[in-house]
């Protein structure tokens, strides 16, 4: 049960700003609580104590700084261009955070990489988090977007513009390249996603 020393009127503001609804406390030493995603902040004198099955993304909120994650992205296209697909996956010290593959309707292996890594990045910002260090096992697209290689499709250029967007939100940021069977989350829930269509 994390427990975050902090004046309880700037976290109630941090939470209010991230669109969470915060109600009175149940006893005279609640301050307040606010429930988001499974769990539940609890506000006293000089701490909030956050509770529950998934507390990990009010923590992020309220932890002075966002904290940092590990960001897994990938897209699945059967066909090229054909039925699509992404997977991504948010990993912090206390293991998974969020997961999550969904279908994306027609497209091309790289669009379908681009649009993965483009949703595990909002994903990582709705998290809070204020740092975060991208794995994908597409070199094209990770190339792309550190500037190292061209895009001369204009829709990928369109969409690197937007990653490079995304990633201005985050205090500091990496983008590396790594083997398919590290980012094997990533891919197993793009895969999911697309069986789970057929």
């Amino acid at each position: 049960m994390p427990t975050i020393d902090c004046d309880p009127a700037t976290a109630r503001a941090r939470l209010t700003d991230a669109g969470v609804r915060i109600d009175d406390g149940n006893t005279a030493h609640e301050r307040w609580r606010a429930k988001r995603d499974g769990a539940v902040a609890v506000a006293y004198d000089d701490k909030v104590v956050v509770q529950g099955s998934d507390p990990t993304r009010l923590t992020a909120l309220l932890a002075d700084g966002g904290g940092r994650a590990h960001v897994y992205f990938d897209g699945a296209s059967r066909g090229n261009p054909g039925p699509a697909a992404v997977g991504w996956c948010l990993v912090t010290a206390d293991g998974i955070v969020a997961e999550g593959g969904e279908r994306i309707g027609r497209a091309t292996n790289n669009q379908a990489e681009y649009a993965a890594l483009i949703r595990t990045l909002e994903a990582a910002d709705e998290y809070g988090f204020e740092e975060v260090d991208v794995r994908g096992d597409s070199q094209l697209i990770v190339k792309q977007v550190r500037g190292e290689w061209d895009a001369n499709d204009p829709e990928l250029r369109e969409r690197r513009v937007r990653v490079r967007e995304l990633l201005e939100q985050f205090d500091r940021w990496s983008l590396g390249h790594v083997p398919r069977e590290i980012n094997e989350r990533a891919d197993d829930l793009a895969n999911e996603a697309l069986d789970d269509a057929n």
